[in-house]
């Protein structure tokens, strides 16, 4: 009996011992189960949230492509020159551009215009030099050879221009500049050279205004220069200009030539009246950039005239300071 109770003994304890064992397992399978599940169950989020975004992503790919695709079709990859002006629209203009640029360089390549207008209203522009002391002089002249009020337009109308001519102050606005306009206003019978200061260092660049501007507002065949002390003669001076109407190229003048101070000087007609054909006006007027002055305006305007086709004519007749009785021209 003693034998039997101690044999069952170790029995026992192995059989608990399994049993602990085997709740053990079961404790930790059970854990075990519950972690997979947890971790099965993050994973399906997370395969949801990268299938989404990948979805997402592709559907804005395929917008984005179908819209490049829309639109690739409405504009070139590259735009051309062409393309831009007609964008800005303001191709006729760049083409109207080149097209000026062309007959410029034509002009000067030539030396000056020729015959760019056909029909011309008027035989000569005079222009008499003055200056801002000059009213005096001025007012001789209008009660002398130079016509005014009626009968300065009525010369006009048989085309004949006459004007006094005269630059700026060099203090713009200034006393001497008013006085001139306000006297401008009651005789109308000067051309004022905005650009120009009138001034006598500046005396050689007012050809250069005074031609430039003068083939710009008059469309006529001579333009003339005169200096503020010559009278002349003016029903002998149209005489001469009718005589050469129709001339082209002419530089018309009391030439001179000779030693200066022991140096040579070009041929070039006098200062005291000088007459330039239309296309050697335009001549100056398109190149007055790059025409060099010197310290007379006669010779500066005789250096214009080398190396183009100028026609010299040596007149005596507007010799002024000369002593023969049928001069057009005297000094006053």
């Amino acid at each position: 009996m003693e034998s039997s109770s101690s044999s069952s003994y170790p029995l026992r304890e192995n059989l608990a011992s399994v049993m602990k064992q085997d709740r053990r397992w079961k404790s930790q399978s059970s854990k075990s189960n519950k972690s997979s599940l947890i971790m099965a169950f993050f994973s399906c989020l997370a395969w949801l949230y990268v299938a989404g975004r990948l979805w997402q992503d592709a559907e804005n790919r395929l917008l984005l492509s179908n819209f490049l695709k829309k639109n690739s079709g409405q504009r070139p990859t590259v735009l051309s020159v062409e393309d831009k002006l007609v964008t800005l629209g303001c191709k006729d203009l760049g083409k109207r551009i080149a097209e000026v640029e062309m007959e410029l360089t034509q002009a000067k390549s030539q030396g000056y215009l020729r015959n760019q207008m056909q029909h011309q209203n008027l035989l000569a522009v005079i222009g008499v030099y003055t200056g801002f002391g000059g009213r005096l002089k001025r007012n001789v002249f209008r009660s002398s050879w130079m016509p005014k009020g009626d009968a300065l337009r009525k010369l006009e109308e048989k085309g004949v221009v006459i004007r006094f001519v005269i630059g700026r102050s060099a203090n713009r606005g200034d006393s001497l500049d008013r006085n001139i306009d306000d006297e401008n206003r009651l005789t109308k019978d000067f051309l004022i050279l905005e650009g120009h200061e009138e001034a006598q260092e500046e005396l050689p660049k007012k050809a250069k205004f005074f031609f430039s501007t003068a083939v710009e507002t008059w469309d006529a065949e001579f333009y003339v220069k005169v200096d503020d002390n010559i009278n002349l003669d003016l029903d002998g001076l149209i005489g001469i200009l009718e005589n050469h109407r129709g001339q082209q190229g002419a530089y018309v003048g009391c030439m001179k030539s000779g030693d200066v101070i022991s140096e040579e000087y070009f041929r070039h007609a006098a200062g005291s009246l000088l007459i330039l054909s239309k296309n050697l006006a335009q001549y100056i007027n398109i190149n007055s950039a790059s025409l060099q002055t010197y310290a007379h305006d006669d010779i500066s305007v005789g250096s214009w005239m080398m190396g183009i086709q100028a026609t010299y004519v040596d007149d005596n007749l507007l010799c002024c300071s000369s002593s023969r009785q049928d001069k057009v021209c005297s000094i006053a």
